[in-house]
């Protein structure tokens, strides 16, 4: 009777260990005392400490370079897009660098420190004198004093240490926390998908306060302060991640070759096999006992590298039926990945134009109290916070009940609706800016830009909203898509692919914006990004950004209707 206890007691245990995975320690990690929501939580507070950080300078950065360090609106414009471009991109270099040497948890410390870092230096400089009361300023040239010299090298320095520090961080922690689900048991399989959705809810919540309380200090208080704090939330989270240290389940590398010489012999061996006949491909394919697939039918011209260029089928030489398949999956992002730029250049703009836009506008709220113009970026999180319960907990469940899917819809699906919300919200903040122009000529003001037009900050708001919503489709659409579509081991860079989007995005804004600067201010005109906004144009750069976004969605249907999912994951 006890014998039989004992193995009724132990069998649970015995089903309860997690495939491919271990504990700090190095031993098989359970389900039942790892992992799940409890880990996740410690992993998402991190993040919020991060997005805090990393918005309480994004958002206010462009007045930041237009007042303290005189720089004009166009040129603070192409500096912030600059700087995002590169701390969307630098993502991938972390993922690397995790996936193939560090691991996730190591590279998140390490990075999380150089994050911590950065700040403090950023908040130093602030503290310096700044360029606009070195008073060494003439009409033509400005001649800085060595100290504001000084300040401008440490703050750009400072500013792209964060960029790095954000690159090791950002992807890692993401695919570290949706590590901590195992996709074989379905209940994790399904927490895994919300997983994404509240993960989203928690980096909006960080975001929603440091756009209420940076940007306030920031405009009314210190710079200094404003920069300084970022640094100490920072620090707090770093220390919240390393207390679920104990919890985390970490991913075992196998003795599997490097995934990336992996793909990148496919590639190799294609090539060279050039010449090689369809004949002998399905010959190759015949004997290996591969059945006709749809994904064997796209990009036929990978299944060369089924055979070696001399003719040998030694081990190395050739590449598996699953090698090839692995670098199919890589290819088939590409489209999807192009597609989603368009929605990416409209996302560089809420933190430029967007705000520069409302700091013209009436932002009183009592007689003596503004809103700082930055603060409206808090109603995208506000928007999302809202909506992410809404989305997870109703529209998943009938979603679900109707389609059979776990996640209630496609991932593709998800993704196309926000770039679809996307280019709405565009065409509102074009007709809005258009009565912002209106009311300035008719109070007179075009002249004035120092005067506040007398229209409510509050007619930007739908524009903001639509942002928002975007964002919960778009933006965890994406997340999760670049997530599952990739090899396993390479999650992580999976996941920098969707940040080097918005990368990519930014840079694409800050080219755009160059080019319009120059085509649109020729023989001393005003152009669309006048630093006088009562007479500049930013209503055309709307309209234009609207048709982007409208050839975007069209060529993402195109991409999507031809995708093939990686097997087991149409969440």
């Amino acid at each position: 009777m006890a014998i039989s206890n004992l193995s009724t007691a132990q069998t649970p245990l015995l089903d309860d260990t997690i495939d491919a995975s271990l504990d700090y320690k190095g031993r098989p990690v359970r389900r039942s005392n790892s992992g799940g929501w409890r880990s996740a939580s410690f992993i998402i507070a991190v993040e919020i400490a991060e997005r805090f950080a990393y918005y309480g300078i994004s958002s206010n950065l462009i007045t930041y370079l237009t007042g303290p360090l005189g720089e004009s609106t166009a040129a603070a414009a192409a500096q912030v897009n600059a700087w995002s471009g590169a701390a969307a991109l630098l993502p991938l270099l972390g993922a690397f660098i995790a996936d193939s040497f560090l691991g996730r948890y190591r590279t998140i410390i390490l990075a999380s420190l150089l994050y911590t870092l950065g700040l403090g230096l950023l908040s130093l400089s602030a503290a310096l004198p700044s360029v606009s009361n070195s008073g060494d300023q003439s009409t033509d040239n400005t001649i800085l004093s060595s100290s504001a010299q000084f300040q401008v090298i440490l703050f750009f320095f400072s500013l792209y240490l964060v960029a790095f520090g954000q690159g090791g961080h950002k992807p890692c922690v993401q695919a570290f926390g949706a590590d901590q689900f195992d996709r074989q048991d379905p209940e994790e399989c399904k927490a895994q998908s919300s997983f994404f959705n509240w993960w989203y809810f928690g980096i909006c919540a960080g975001t929603f306060i440091t756009l209420w309380i940076l940007t306030y200090i920031q405009d009314n208080l210190s710079w200094t302060l404003g920069f300084g704090i970022p640094a100490i939330v920072m620090v707090v989270g770093l220390l919240a991640f390393v207390l679920g240290t104990t919890t985390y389940r970490y991913s075992i590398k196998g003795d599997e070759e490097n995934p990336f010489l992996r793909i990148g012999r496919v590639f190799i061996l294609a090539v060279r096999n050039w010449k090689t006949t369809s004949s002998a491909i399905a010959a190759e394919e015949e004997a290996r006992g591969t059945l006709p697939t749809e994904s064997s039918k796209q990009f036929k011209f990978l299944n060369k590298a089924l055979l070696a260029p001399d003719g040998s089928k030694e081990q190395g030489k050739v590449c598996s039926t699953g090698e090839v398949e692995e670098a199919k999956t890589v290819i088939r992002l590409a489209p999807i990945w192009a597609a989603s730029l368009f929605y990416a250049i409209v996302y560089a703009q809420t933190i430029t134009f967007f705000t520069k836009q409302g700091a013209t506008m009436d932002r009183s709220i009592t007689a003596g109290f503004k809103i700082p113009a930055a603060s409206l970026l808090s109603f995208i999180s506000l928007t999302i916070m809202i909506f992410i319960p809404i989305y997870d907990r109703i529209f998943v469940p009938i979603a679900r009940a109707l389609t059979g899917k776990p996640a209630g819809i496609t991932m593709l699906q998800r993704i196309g609706t926000g770039m679809l919300l996307s280019a709405i919200s565009m065409l509102i903040a074009a007709l809005v800016e258009m009565r912002r122009l209106k009311t300035a000529e008719e109070y007179g003001l075009v002249d004035k830009p120092n005067v506040t037009v007398p229209m409510s900050i509050w007619w930007l708001l739908p524009q903001y909203i639509l942002s928002g919503l975007s964002d919960v489709f778009a933006m965890v659409g994406l997340q999760e898509f670049f997530y599952h579509q990739v090899p396993k081991e390479l999650r992580s860079v999976g996941l920098a692919l969707y940040l080097s989007i918005f990368g990519v995005g930014s840079f694409l804004s800050s080219f755009l914006i160059s080019a319009i600067v120059k085509m649109t201010g020729e023989g001393g005109q005003d152009s669309w990004f006048a630093n006088n906004l009562n007479r500049a144009h930013l209503d055309y750069f709307y309209w234009l950004l609207a048709a982007l976004s409208a050839m975007g969605f069209a060529l993402f249907l195109s991409s999507a209707k031809s995708y093939i999912y990686v097997r087991g994951s149409t969440l």
